[in-house]
């Protein structure tokens, strides 16, 4: 198995797991649609090709949060385009300023299409919406050995270096993962409707997955050094 690891990183992100009328909420971190979908949408699989969907979905799937974001809420307005009559309020969440590290597991042919199809995407990625472009480049690497957790530790902390500067004095840097659960783990999974089967217009389609929260220590490439000192040291200069 391979696993590819991607950077979601920009201004404003939204992965809404369920949409209520004119409330477009947003979950904490990605959600395994959203990032199905925007591979496909870089290798040019139409909504509709159910066919070539299913492989992308069948890979597993996880996701770090480098840097948690603030939820932020956005009021919209719209008119319809033939009647010109004013659309209901849309009320819209976003989170802001957060990098996640996503990565995805299963067949290195696979992974390696898709690797290359985000550095030359037939349709442009988006952090869950259309409006929330990336800031950065979203393919990290590729890797053809480690496990999905095994992987996650090793890519380099992602945060932004104004973030990081609060962390400044600890050697590593615990960060929460969300990942897809073992079948020996389903019983203390969680539940959610985030499966996609269908990207359809007319029909899209989700089933049920399982996901475990737990946490990993990685080194934090921005911790100060401090020099050594020892007090005793004074001792030893008095007594020469």
């Amino acid at each position: 198995m391979s696993v590819l690891t991607l950077r979601l990183a920009g201004p404003l992100q939204s992965w809404g797991a369920s949409a209520r009328f004119a409330r477009r909420t947003t979950e904490s971190a990605p959600t395994k649609s959203g990032v199905v979908g925007m591979l496909a949408a870089a290798a040019g699989i139409e909504r509709g090709d159910d066919d070539r969907l299913a492989p992308l979905a069948a890979l597993r799937f996880g996701v770090r949060i480098d840097q948690p974001g603030t939820r932020v809420r956005d009021f919209q307005t719209a008119h319809h385009g033939v009647t010109g009559k004013p659309m209901p309020l849309s009320e819209r969440f976003y989170l802001a300023d957060a990098v996640f590290v996503a990565a995805l597991e299963g067949d290195r042919p696979l992974l390696a299409d898709l690797h290359a199809a985000l550095r030359t995407p037939v349709y442009a990625p988006f952090l869950g919406r259309r409006s929330c472009p990336p800031a950065l480049p979203v393919e990290l690497d590729l890797h053809d050995a480690g496990s999905l957790m095994d992987v996650l530790r090793e890519v380099p902390w992602q945060a932004g270096a104004w973030y990081r500067r609060q962390y400044r004095g600890q050697d590593d840097i615990e960060l929460t993962v969300l990942r897809e659960a073992d079948e020996h783990e389903q019983q203390a999974a969680d539940v959610l409707r985030d499966q996609p089967l269908s990207f359809a217009a007319e029909h899209r389609r989700h089933t049920l997955r399982t996901q475990i929260t737990c946490s990993m220590r990685i080194p934090n490439p921005s911790a100060r050094q401090l020099p050594r000192h020892d007090p005793l040291d004074a001792l030893d200069e008095e007594s020469t």
